[in-house]
């Protein structure tokens, strides 16, 4: 599996190398600049997943870069970190288009958190983009849904009174709804045997949920 590749851009040579080895030694991808235009030549051939940038830096600072980052490459999870940390400085930093925002000094577990926090839900963003978003959102709203997805991940094919028993739901009626509901999404699939399994959608929408459940217990 290929490591991520995380941008940090800080004009504080000893900060941004210690966060350079701090990811490295994690097992991600880390390249450091020293000006936020360097960064940016860089990045037309190198697209990172995240940036850790520094609010205050001489030339071009975090805030002008986000705003070219947001407005080129929206995808790309942004960290801002500042030795100011004030309620209006993350406040601003958030309107600018940060996702993260880190006061100096900050501990090593405070960087590598916010790092993988940002990373899965980038991850979990494009899953939702992979598996359809208006079929990723009416899944993940209902219950039994969720439920059928993943005992299906589980068990790869069932009968339809093998669902009805194993999620413990007596009124058929139910169950069947929200199986021609998933069916019609192509989530789901019968078989000649009238046996249910997931589809290729199916299976990403189940990584889109299991995503999810990592970043609520986080």
């Amino acid at each position: 599996m290929t490591a991520e590749t995380i941008m940090v851009i800080d004009d504080d040579q000893d900060l941004r190398e210690s966060i350079v080895e701090i990811l490295d030694h994690d097992g991600f991808k880390a390249i450091g600049f020293e000006t936020a235009e360097l960064a940016l030549r860089e990045i037309k051939s190198l697209v990172p997943e995240l940036v850790v940038v520094d609010n205050m830096m001489p030339g071009m600072g975090g805030m002008g870069l986000m705003a070219l980052l947001k407005r080129n490459h929206p995808d790309i999870k942004i960290i801002m970190i500042t030795a100011f940390s004030t309620v209006d400085n993350a406040v601003a930093a958030m309107k600018g288009g940060a996702d993260d925002y880190l006061a100096k000094p900050f501990k090593r577990e405070e960087l590598l958190m916010a790092v993988k926090c940002n990373l899965e839900t980038l991850k979990f963003e494009q899953k939702m983009i992979e598996a359809g978003m208006d079929d990723a959102f009416a899944c993940l709203a209902n219950q039994i849904r969720r439920q059928i997805l993943v005992t299906l991940a589980g068990k790869k094919e069932m009968r339809f009174m093998d669902i009805t028993r194993h999620l413990g739901i007596s009124d058929h009626t139910k169950v069947n709804f929200h199986l021609k509901n998933l069916k019609n999404n192509n989530l789901v699939s019968q078989d000649r045997v009238k046996a249910y399994h997931l589809t290729r959608q199916g299976e990403k929408m189940v990584d889109c949920l299991h995503l999810l459940s990592k970043r609520i217990v986080q």
